[in-house]
């Protein structure tokens, strides 16, 4: 909406463009507002720093399941630059005396506001709906897993988040035939406890004794 209503401005500024009267309350309006949108951008910026760990920063926004590690630096970047634009639309309509770029820059400001919400919803939309563990995780469960004594087959690893450090895993194995009751939840206990161990994010596990499937 914020994007919508920006870019109606900028239009509507362009089919009936006002010369800007006093151009310095701008610059002070403007300047004042980088200065502290630029301290808060800088904690989200070393926030996300700290957060991502060895992720690119590209990988740990397709990768982090807490969307409060990025959209908060997102957000603020998106203010950022839409600051800079505002405040070079404002520069060339006082240099050039030309009033149609301030109406340029509003509806440049509004794309990137709609730019960033889409990119946002993107990134979040799988964790609303239930996205399953990364595929570095569900790989690594499966490899443990089939190490187990008296496991012939991992037929299935179902994950899904239920929250940012909340995993759901349901598992399909192929137990050996010749494993007695006893052994075969002796293993569960073993694959429940090391999976737990290892990702600690795991908090339910589902382990269902099936056939091999082809």
């Amino acid at each position: 909406m914020g994007g919508g209503i920006s870019i109606y401005e900028g239009i509507k500024h362009i089919s009936h463009p006002e010369a800007i009267e006093n151009p310095l309350i701008n610059y002070i309006v403007l300047g004042l507002a980088m200065v502290f949108e630029g301290g808060a951008w800088l904690f989200a910026f070393r926030e996300f720093t700290c957060a991502k760990g060895k992720w690119g920063y590209l990988e740990a926004v397709q990768r982090a399941k807490d969307p409060s590690i990025f959209v908060v630096l997102f957000e603020d970047s998106a203010a950022m630059l839409g600051f800079l634009v505002a405040f070079a639309g404002v520069a060339l309509s006082q240099f050039t005396g030309n009033p149609l770029f301030d109406g340029l820059a509003s509806v440049v400001i509004g794309l990137i506001l709609v730019g960033t919400a889409i990119w946002l919803a993107y990134e979040t939309k799988g964790l609303l709906i239930g996205e399953s563990a990364n595929r570095a995780v569900v790989r690594d469960i499966r490899s443990l897993v089939a190490a187990q004594t008296t496991v012939e087959h991992v037929n299935e690893v179902l994950t899904m988040h239920m929250g940012p450090d909340f995993i759901l895993v349901n598992l399909s194995v192929d137990f050996e035939d010749r494993a007695s009751a006893d052994k075969v939840e002796s293993v569960i206990g073993e694959m429940d406890k090391s999976i737990k161990q290892q990702f600690p994010a795991v908090k339910r596990i589902f382990i269902e004794a099936e056939k091999r499937r082809s």
